[in-house]
């Protein structure tokens, strides 16, 4: 029998001797006073002569995190939702029952402890016990140093555990607060909140796998959706004309640090904006959310400073010329670059040098068109590069199929990326409103679709539809809750802020 097994079976014997003699070891409720974080707040600057003067009552609760001493009297540590309080008890402090339950309780038990609050010899608040009462049995022992455990998918697997570790605890508030200030900003900025269907009857919105189901009851195939989009501009076409949305999202494709199969993202549109218009809010929003949840615009992230108060502009083909490697010749001048004849010519050209280069992945030929060529040289050659908050803007039309064309450039669309960290945490475009140049986008999608691309867009007929009622000139964004937070708080995976991220199956 292991080690832990013993534990169980012990602490199983004293649930069976507590209803033996007539005790429910799982009781419904416990009155307390107030929680830890508020005694602490209202208390912890109160002086050891204004305690003793006073000498407060309170009935407070808790899971047991330490105890010690021995004998006559000890002490113990409750932790309740972050918030630490010491409790003293003394065998002739309590009653007889009271000090026998002390003398039982195993670390990771809940307590609810009624007394008087005063403070120990070294200044520290405590709970002088007068009447204990049992809340809950810990079954299985509590690790002594989860916060050293090497094991990380340990600790995402139990994460019920990980969060007794006040710096995971910390990252989990730090994002709902991150939610919390995007409401609010968004709301003092005229946007409704809306929720729109997580089962679609097609997929859309995104270049993504979809993840597959069937409503019995009508015998239809469904979607989880991949993204919002399509639906959230039916609202604009209805007069809801600045719409958001934080929603989940589904794609079947691969985990990484970076990606987990569900996330969850912020979507918005306003009604008579334009790309440029979203990248100026865009900068003020970053900067502002980030100022509400970490105290400043500067944050630490992978070893780097990166403040959000200072967001660079960069066009796409701007980003190539100045990232292109030395090692590959000289870089690409622009008008080349804008050149969609010579795509293939400088991403043959960037493989020949990423064949011998240690770090970087070579460009799929053969799988990629005109404008998917050049994305890949971008993503390769200077995503890397944008530690600091970079909006590059203006992308090929033929990987942006819901964007408005640029009015003096055809080939290109008015839309942008940002990216911070290295990595991408936001989208955005003046959508395209023209539903015969949209239908035209989807045709092309659905060829790509026919020549094995499982990602492309399927042609929504319903959506068209509702562009040919009309809708004003408009702009959408995206916006990565997980990666923001991975920034916002120094995680270096996104499994470090999504509360249950997806995990193979637990091999026993």
């Amino acid at each position: 029998m292991s080690l832990e097994d013993e534990i169980l079976e012990q602490r199983r014997a004293k649930v069976a001797e507590m209803r033996a003699a007539g005790k429910e070891p799982y009781p419904r409720r416990f009155a307390f006073s107030q929680t830890l974080a508020q005694l602490l707040a209202s208390h912890g600057a109160t002086s050891a002569e204004g305690l003793e003067a006073e000498r407060p009552r309170v009935s407070v609760c808790g899971r047991l995190m330490a105890l010690r001493g021995h004998g006559k009297a000890g002490f113990g540590h409750l932790l309740q939702d972050g918030a630490r309080l010491q409790v003293y008890v003394r065998q002739d402090g309590v009653d007889a029952e009271s000090f026998g339950l002390w003398k039982s309780l195993d670390l990771g038990d809940f307590v609810g402890v009624h007394g008087y609050l005063f403070r120990t010899r070294t200044g520290e608040l405590t709970v002088h016990a007068e009447r204990l009462e049992f809340l809950a049995k810990d079954l299985l022992p509590l690790p002594e140093k989860w916060h050293g455990l090497q094991d990380v998918e340990a600790r995402y697997r139990q994460r019920y555990l990980d969060l007794l570790n006040p710096e995971v605890r910390e990252v989990f508030v730090k994002r709902a607060r991150l939610v919390e200030c995007l409401r609010e900003l968004f709301q003092a900025r005229g946007y409704l909140e809306v929720e729109t269907p997580m089962m679609q009857p097609l997929a859309g919105g995104a270049a993504a796998r979809p993840f597959v189901t069937h409503h019995e009851a009508l015998d239809l195939p469904l979607y989880l959706r991949i993204a919002p989009e399509l639906y959230l501009k039916r609202l604009v076409v209805g007069g809801l004309e600045r719409v958001y949305e934080i929603n989940r999202n589904f794609r079947n494709e691969g985990i990484s640090t970076q990606h987990n199969p569900e996330f969850t993202m912020l979507e918005f549109y306003e009604a008579y904006s334009d790309y440029r218009v979203l990248m100026e809010w865009s900068e003020e929003l970053l900067g502002e959310v980030a100022r509400r949840v970490t105290g400043g615009t500067e944050v630490e992230f992978r070893g780097a400073k990166v403040d959000f108060g200072a967001v660079r502009r960069l066009s796409l083909r701007a980003a190539i010329r100045e990232f292109w490697p030395e090692g590959a010749g000289a870089a690409p001048e622009l008008e080349a670059i804008h050149d969609a004849g010579r795509e293939r010519e400088l991403a043959e050209r960037y493989n020949a040098y990423a064949a011998g280069a240690e770090g970087y992945g070579r460009v799929d030929l053969e799988a990629a068109g005109e404008g998917a060529l050049l994305m890949q040289v971008f993503e390769q050659v200077a995503e890397r590069h944008l530690i600091q908050p970079t909006i590059i803007y203006d992308f090929p039309v033929a990987v942006s199929p819901l964007a408005k064309n640029k009015a003096d450039e055809p080939a290109w669309v008015e839309r942008f990326e940002i990216y911070a960290g290295g990595m991408e945490i936001a989208n955005g475009y003046s959508e395209l409103n023209d539903p015969e140049e949209q239908r035209k986008r989807f045709e092309q999608q659905l060829a790509q679709r026919e020549r094995g691309d499982a990602e492309a867009h399927a042609l929504d007929e319903d959506y068209i539809r509702a562009l040919r009622y009309g809708m004003p000139p408009t702009a959408g964004e995206g916006i990565g809750i997980d990666r923001l937070c991975m920034l916002l708080t120094g995680s270096g995976s996104i499994r470090e802020v999504i509360l249950f991220p997806l995990l193979r199956p637990e091999v026993e």
